[in-house]
């Protein structure tokens, strides 16, 4: 058994004694943030830990499986996996607060090969893939330190956040996680944040971006975000920091639109990469991408997300932001939802169609075809 394997493991079972060990609290937790249909535990367990006042335990288990036609690259036609083992352990209360997430997860997205959480994990963020302090002076203002959410985009980092069991096309253009320091201000229908960070995990801190909210009514929310790496010769290239888009500048512009059962949302998007001669980069590169992400309830337990997608590159023909310099994607995607308490089961058909992609960058085993459709189910608890 590997280091990472292990060590989710150990932290999934001594969280999960804690929160055995704790009391029912009637506080719903807002971190980590999830997006529509699925729902956080709404009684979190809760340990008395004296001076640190309450100290919640929460955490998404849940597996996933799949089959597709035109597997890219290693990819297998089928795959069962578990998609999270996570545990969160954090504060809400006081002037010094905290949150860690520990455990393992996998990151499937539409037209991008599969890959398991094990070897997820290991590979980009870690055990530990998200961890800060929280220093609140008031109730306006907090200041986060650690390893970040990302402020950019309309989808989350993990499964269990988001609408769709997979994430977007748009989402793999973004960054997921960050570490450096945050500052937050929130009042009435306003809420600013911005952040100094190191990008695309690339442990160099030359990122800064910003997060704009403003609550128009009860039913329509608008949303600016952008970030930027400030010194465009950042050479590290792992997975978790590819190379292009961590030396890149994003866009985005959300709108949230809620009408009882219905919410949708609309968003455009905006990247953009300049020559760097000396990493290699000859010609600058942009994508620009709209997406529809939406859901609507039957009842409090059913209800069916969508996301429907477009995006384009332009790479002057020598540079490669998605499956070619000039390429083109298309994505649509279903998602009907059961929820009851903490259980919770999904479906999923994903589709992606490219247009004016290189042969060799596409889809396929051998990179040579234009479309893929995935069948997928995911289950689990949110505790």
């Amino acid at each position: 058994m590997n280091y990472a394997k292990t060590a989710a493991l150990a932290g999934a079972a001594m969280m999960l004694a804690l929160a055995a060990a704790g009391s029912a609290s009637a506080q719903a937790m807002t971190t980590p943030s999830m997006s529509w249909p699925l729902a956080a535990n709404p009684k979190p367990s809760s340990i008395d830990a004296g001076p640190f006042e309450n100290v919640y335990v929460t955490g998404a288990i849940s597996g996933i499986g799949y089959t597709q036609d035109r597997a890219a690259g290693s990819d297998k036609k089928s795959r069962v996996d578990f998609s999270n083992a996570q545990v969160m352990v954090q504060t809400t209360e006081g002037p010094i607060q905290f949150f860690a997430q520990f455990g393992a997860y996998s990151f499937p997205t539409v037209g991008v090969p599969y890959g398991k959480a094990i070897d997820n994990t290991k590979n980009t963020f870690g055990v530990m893939p998200q961890a800060f302090v929280k220093f609140v002076p008031n109730e306006n203002v907090s200041i986060m330190v650690g390893k970040l959410p990302t402020l950019i985009g309309a989808e989350y980092s993990f499964t269990f956040q988001n609408a769709n069991i997979t994430r977007g096309q748009l989402w793999n253009q973004e960054n997921l996680i960050n570490r450096g320091v945050q500052v937050n201000y929130a009042s009435g229908p306003l809420s600013i944040s911005a952040s100094l960070n190191d990008g695309f995990y690339s442990d160099k801190y030359s990122w800064g971006s910003a997060l704009v909210s403003y609550a128009v009514n009860d039913k329509n929310v608008i949303a600016f975000a952008g970030g930027g790496n400030f010194d465009k010769a950042t050479d590290k290239a792992t997975s978790a920091t590819p190379l292009l888009q961590n030396n890149s500048e994003i866009y985005n512009l959300i709108w949230t639109h809620t009408n009882g059962p219905l919410t949708i949302m609309p968003y455009v998007q905006y990247t953009k990469v300049p020559k760097m001669p000396a990493l290699g980069v000859t010609e600058k590169a942009s994508t620009t991408g709209v997406a529809v992400l939406g859901k609507y309830s039957f009842n409090e337990n059913v209800s069916l997300a969508a996301r429907a997608e477009h995006i384009s590159t332009d790479g002057n023909g020598v540079t490669n932001l998605l499956y070619g310099p000039d390429s083109k994607a298309t994505t649509l995607t279903l998602t009907p939802t059961y929820q009851k308490g903490a259980f919770f089961i999904r479906g999923e058909v994903a589709y992606i169609k490219l247009n004016d992609y290189d042969v060799g960058s596409g889809l396929g085993a051998n990179g040579d075809k234009k479309s893929q459709t995935r069948a997928l189910i995911e289950t689990g608890i949110l505790f």
